[in-house]
């Protein structure tokens, strides 16, 4: 029988994706981890192998606590157009309010590992897979109540949400203005909204 772990997983999973969000996936060492998860590095590699893997399984954690939270959360909670208009108002908000300015780990991981490493780039394109069908299920679910315009394809206007999503993350690792980034957000809200606006 193995020895019982002498650490909090959860803890030190939480400090992983802490550490791998703020620097980065090469600027991060093993020291680094190790420092920040309060952990030796013998232990690091006993429990969650070697670099590579634990980023892999902090990009999960951070995908899973954060964008499957939301996703399931403003759908069950929200009409299609306010589900919409939610996420992108929270993506705003979590950008801003970061005062490193970490953007989205997701979008760093597709920016920085991703063209590197073609099993990471298939990971992430599933994750950014998954955001398009939520705006699709939206997209579509508003056309059908008269609340999203037609003018459109669903799928073009998920497509679209994902790249205006993708370009505020972005923008909000170096210039981080609220009225910014709200303001891409309200831009796209307003193309797709079913309702003509009055003369």
């Amino acid at each position: 029988m193995g020895r019982p772990r002498e650490f909090d997983e959860e803890a030190v999973m939480e400090a992983a994706v802490d550490c791998f969000w703020t620097n980065g996936y090469k600027a991060t060492s093993v020291r680094d981890l190790a420092s920040r998860m309060g952990i030796t590095g013998a232990s690091l590699y006993n429990a969650f192998g070697d670099k590579r893997a634990l980023y892999r399984r902090a990009l999960d954690r951070y995908v899973e606590q954060g964008l499957h939270e939301r996703v399931g959360r403003l759908e069950a909670e929200l009409p299609p157009l306010e589900a919409i208009r939610g996420f992108l108002t929270e993506a705003v908000e979590r950008s801003w309010r970061d005062p490193e300015h970490r953007g989205c780990m997701l979008v760093n991981a597709a920016l920085e590992a991703g063209p590197r490493d073609p099993e990471l780039r298939g990971a992430v394109a599933d994750d950014l897979a998954f955001i398009e069908a939520f705006f699709r299920r939206c997209a579509s679910a508003g056309q059908a109540d008269g609340t999203i315009t037609a003018r459109q394809d669903a799928d073009s206007l998920a497509k679209l949400l994902v790249a205006v999503l993708l370009g505020i993350r972005v923008r909000a690792r170096t210039a981080p203005d609220r009225d910014v980034l709200a303001g891409t957000a309200d831009a796209a809200l307003a193309t797709i909204d079913g309702v003509p606006s009055s003369a």
